[in-house]
């Protein structure tokens, strides 16, 4: 199992391995399409689980240019290097979606989590573990690989995270716009664009708005 596709899976186990009077510290909030969680500078002091919808995390370089390091979907948990030490926000966590719901946690109450439930205190140290995992595939991938490899290894990540197999096919539903697809794998957006429409050229992909279908996943690469 890749990274990306572990990293979801134990976000789900962290949240499953939480006793019932340990959800009780959760609570609910709903944000609509642009909301900031958190910005730069704001105290590290909460950790967040995504419930429906998406939610970007991001920051800005030197010269004003925006660099996506995930988007997270259900299941995810984001906010987590609060429990490294951090003691302010370095990024943006913003809701993408109309209708977003997220599950909070003050800090303090997950640090006493952790002390009680050993399950939880492993899962959060192997999310740590692949978060810097993958990081270093993303850096990997912007340093070391072209557009058409960047943009097929992105999809194969995403495939394998969750895509569904429809014979032997495998269907990727995303609501990622060709410039949130373009940011999170380092293109500009001409060339995201032009790199997908030469794969579906190929038969090796086809696309619409909201989805990805992968031809047969074995022979893309």
């Amino acid at each position: 199992m890749n990274p990306a596709a572990q990293w979801y899976f134990e976000s789900l186990t962290l949240y499953k391995n939480l006793c019932d009077g340990e959800t009780s510290a959760f609570s609910l909030i709903e944000l609509m399409k642009n909301q900031i969680v958190y910005k730069p500078n704001d105290p590290s002091d909460r950790i967040y689980f995504v419930r429906k919808g998406r939610i970007k995390v991001h920051y800005y370089s030197e010269n004003n240019i925006e660099v996506v390091k995930a988007s997270l979907s259900t299941g995810e948990i984001f906010g987590e290097m609060a429990l490294a030490g951090e003691g302010k926000r370095s990024e943006y966590a913003e809701a993408l979606d109309k209708i977003n719901i997220i599950y909070t946690c003050p800090l303090s109450k997950m640090q006493e989590i952790i002390e009680r439930n050993s399950e939880v205190s492993l899962s959060l140290v192997k999310l740590m573990g692949l978060r810097m995992m993958k990081l270093e595939r993303k850096v990997e991938l912007v340093v070391l690989k072209d557009a058409r490899h960047r943009v097929i290894e992105f999809l194969r990540d995403a495939a394998e995270w969750k895509g569904k197999k429809v014979g032997s096919e495998t269907l990727i539903e995303t609501p990622l716009t060709h410039h949130d697809l373009a940011k999170l794998t380092g293109l500009s957006r001409q060339m995201l664009t032009g790199t997908l429409n030469d794969l579906k050229r190929e038969n090796l992909i086809y696309f619409d708005r909201r989805r990805i279908l992968i031809r047969d996943l074995s022979h893309f690469h």
